[in-house]
């Protein structure tokens, strides 16, 4: 989507900024259902649910940093920072949980977006994990990366060559050419217009059919959310 568009789809994405707003500081606080999902609390239809945002979703067969159908009842949105300790947390505990319960039956698809809020290392990470994207190697980036006490080692610029390593990125040289390139600096730069202008201010925050979601919430707050949309698409 061009730029000059700023991701704003219409007048509902303010009204969903704000709540997404108000709940983010619960991405650093991840003991207990997030105030913003209330699918299954509520007899109202479609309760929290954003349309405008649905469209968000990009559901390209061939994007390197999604994973399952693109015609899936259910997309997950994942706005993370590598340096983030809660995207880890769910990175290790609850994605693959989500990916053996819903991808592999065709129900869900998660798409990442990255949004470096840490500084440096954070934007350096998340070019290298575009870079590896480039190549096949996203996902397994993605695991290298957020691997119990990885990020403590920083992600300095030889650091990040030797995550690409790990992860099976077969050209070296084109991962350090598109790591620095232009479209790696562009493609990480839309991903945070995106999360800023839906009001996000912490990582991990999430989408799942337009219903925002803050923090490393328990495995429980996204079933219910994934289970709540995928019933809404008669699925």
């Amino acid at each position: 989507m061009p730029k000059s568009t700023s991701y704003l789809i219409g007048a509902g994405v303010v009204a969903a900024a704000a709540l997404l707003g108000v709940v983010s500081y619960t991405a650093t606080k991840p003991a207990g259902p997030s105030p913003s999902v209330v699918a299954g609390s509520s007899a109202e239809p479609r309760a929290g649910v954003h349309p405008e945002l649905e469209k968000y979703a990009r559901r390209d067969a061939k994007d390197p940093l999604a994973v399952g159908r693109a015609d899936a009842p259910v997309v997950l949105i994942e706005y993370a920072d590598f340096k983030c300790g809660y995207c880890g947390k769910f990175a290790r505990e609850t994605e693959p949980e989500l990916i053996e319960k819903y991808v592999g039956e065709g129900t869900l698809r998660i798409e990442w977006r990255n949004f470096p809020i840490f500084g440096e290392e954070s934007e350096r990470a998340a070019r290298a994990a575009w870079a590896a994207g480039r190549q096949g190697r996203f996902w397994q980036f993605h695991k290298a990366a957020y691997a119990e006490g990885a990020k403590e080692q920083g992600f300095g610029e030889e650091r990040v060559t030797a995550l690409a390593r790990t992860a099976g990125v077969p050209d070296p040289d084109r991962f350090g050419r598109d790591l620095d390139s232009a479209a790696a600096r562009e493609a990480v730069a839309a991903d945070q217009e995106q999360a800023y202008a839906l009001g996000a201010t912490s990582t991990p925050s999430f989408l799942v059919n337009g219903r925002p979601i803050a923090g490393a919430q328990p495995m429980e707050t996204f079933t219910a959310a994934i289970d709540a949309a995928k019933r809404e698409a008669g699925r």
